[in-house]
């Protein structure tokens, strides 16, 4: 069984992260989805909600679990048997950083893979932060996220006064 963990803040989770895990599903027996606890991030979400709207959206999906992690993404990988790290790429504004972070990955766990996957034409330009930014200002992102995040996103923001 080969498994292999998808990182990321997931902040909040996208139809284009969805598809990369489809994807994977396609290359993997199993899929971690690693909900990152990054101090840098100041996240609209909580882990928790975090975690909650990915199960929610992964329900069909079979061989993906959710969790959450902190630390070096390597040693959680190797802690779960992981042979693979699954990364996303949008556009070419991605490869710096992502390159960077592969080749610091494979310094330190050189028996582990970076697998670059590009997302389908229609979320190539699809992040989290412009998710947010469109809801925040009463933009409609039905079709973008799951209509469970969709949802969550406009109590968020009406919440807020937005």
């Amino acid at each position: 069984m080969k498994l292999a963990v998808y990182p990321g803040t997931f902040d909040p989770v996208t139809n284009g992260h969805l598809d990369l895990v489809r994807r994977g599903l396609m290359i993997f027996d199993k899929l971690i989805i690693a909900v990152a606890l990054n101090p840098k991030k100041a996240p609209l979400f909580t882990l928790e909600e975090r975690l909650s709207m990915i199960e929610a959206a992964i329900g069909e999906y079979g061989g993906v679990r959710v969790e959450s992690f902190s630390g070096l993404l390597v040693d959680y990988v190797k802690e779960k048997n992981g042979v693979a790290i699954v990364r996303g790429l949008r556009a070419i504004s991605d490869f710096e950083y992502e390159m960077q972070m592969a080749l610091m990955n494979r310094r330190l766990a050189g028996d582990l893979e970076t697998v670059f996957m590009m997302p389908s034409e229609e979320f190539s330009y699809l992040t989290s932060t412009i998710v947010k930014e469109a809801a925040s200002l009463g933009g409609s992102v039905a079709g973008l996220v799951p209509a469970g995040v969709e949802k969550i996103l406009r109590e968020r923001f009406r919440a807020k006064g937005i």
